[in-house]
């Protein structure tokens, strides 16, 4: 029977996560860092963290019946767990990806930023993880990819580096849409600026836009917060 469900748990990954699926992954794995009071979450909660417009690429619009057969599906899949609290009126859910790939906060925080927002370089990704994980170089950041590219069968890739860039970008291998992923990313490249940058300069203009995103999570909490009480 072990062998029967290994080689599921093998096909599953080699299929890869939809894009649901990952959405909701990711937003029970960056709230339980951002609102540890409130999580697990109610579906309610899920639903507007999967359709926030901060921090979201790309921002989506669930229904919670959307949600609910995507929770359904990854609790199958053993991704998630149904928490039934004393006293609560309605289930909470959490996510178990520590769990299935012993994952330490660090590196959990870099595949769920990979997960929110798509390709980016370790500058970007340092830069968004802000409150999930605190990291003090880019070398750090580069040892949590590192880490991650190891795992069998890996989670995140190096992609090649587009012409007229400096940095490597690196994708989660969740979705298993890798060749598109970096067919993207050098389009994106090869479109954007046109003039190579350093990483201190893409750096700073990540963090520019992490504070503002930060601002509207912040907003985006409040109103979940008057939720938990309507």
């Amino acid at each position: 029977m072990s062998d029967i469900v290994s080689q599921e748990e093998q096909d599953k990954q080699q299929d890869g996560l939809d894009t649901r699926e990952l959405r909701v992954l990711a937003v029970l794995a960056e709230k339980e860092a951002l609102t540890p009071d409130v999580y697990p979450l109610s579906l309610n909660a899920l639903t507007n963290g999967c359709n926030q417009l901060s921090s979201r690429d790309p921002v989506m619009a669930l229904t919670e019946s959307e949600v609910q057969q995507t929770l359904d599906q990854l609790i199958q899949e053993k991704l998630v767990t149904e928490v039934r609290q004393a006293g609560a009126r309605v289930a909470k859910y959490e996510h178990r990806l520590r769990i299935k790939w012993l994952l330490e906060q660090d590196r959990l925080a870099v595949l769920t930023v990979l997960m929110l927002r798509g390709v980016q370089t370790a500058g970007e990704i340092r830069a968004r993880c802000g409150r999930l994980h605190e990291f003090s170089s880019i070398t750090e950041v580069e040892t949590a990819l590192q880490f991650l590219m190891d795992k069998y069968p890996p989670l995140v890739t190096r992609l090649a580096r587009a012409p007229g860039t400096k940095e490597a970008r690196y994708a989660h291998l969740l979705s298993g849409e890798v060749a598109d992923i970096a067919i993207d990313a050098v389009s994106s490249d090869s479109h954007g600026a046109g003039v190579s940058r350093g990483d201190r300069v893409a750096q700073l203009e990540a963090e520019v836009q992490s504070l503002k995103e930060d601002m509207l999570e912040l907003k985006n909490q409040f109103q979940q917060f008057r939720q938990q009480f309507d």
